[in-house]
């Protein structure tokens, strides 16, 4: 959905209400768990955002609370929405001038001892096609923290695929931008990005 306005909360809880009854817009769902699938664009990117315990507990709070959507021009609705399958969000990007509402489900949910996260999939209201996963991992041979953000995906929306360089832009804008946005959160100035 593209409006010339930012969405007031009416229009985001209608646009929400509409997506929780919408299908995922692809049929590789999970797919995220192993191999991307053949036909997407495939983005991985990893940060690293601290050593030990207190880092990990900081980041898996920071992943609870979507603090890796505080981006200012890219906006989750809502941040209070539990990590758990099914949960429908919407994300609200500002950008070139119009702002856009974009529906996602959550497919899985990663609660492992050194691993936590989720991943979620595109709805048909979503202006690309495909899956993203975002979790954090702890690794105790090294006691290093990673963020590790990993999508595929393909233009969905005519206005994507007209606009694909300026979709991909965005992608890698978000990628970037979620990075530093989880470094903030977890506060550790020794992030180093792969």
């Amino acid at each position: 959905m593209f409006l010339l306005t930012r969405p007031d909360g009416p229009t985001i809880d209608k646009f929400l209400a509409t997506g929780r009854g919408q299908a995922f817009s692809y049929p590789e769902v999970g797919a995220t768990r192993e191999t991307a699938p053949v036909g997407y664009n495939i983005d991985h990117n990893r940060i690293l955002l601290g050593t030990g315990q207190a880092a990990f507990a900081r980041a898996k709070t920071a992943v609870s609370s979507w603090q890796m959507f505080a981006l200012g021009w890219v906006e989750l609705c809502y941040p209070q929405t539990r990590i758990a399958a099914d949960e429908t969000v919407a994300v609200m990007v500002n950008h070139f001038g119009f702002y856009s509402l974009n529906a996602a489900r959550i497919v899985y949910t990663i609660d492992e001892a050194e691993r936590f996260g989720f991943a979620y999939g595109t709805l048909v209201e979503h202006g690309e096609i495909g899956e993203e996963r975002f979790p954090v991992e702890y690794l105790s041979e090294t006691h290093e923290v990673w963020y590790d953000l990993f999508a595929f995906s393909r233009p969905g929306s005519l206005l994507a695929k007209l606009g694909y360089p300026l979709s991909r832009h965005l992608q890698k804008r978000f990628a970037h931008d979620s990075k530093m946005a989880m470094v903030r959160s977890v506060s550790d100035a020794d992030a180093v990005i792969e």
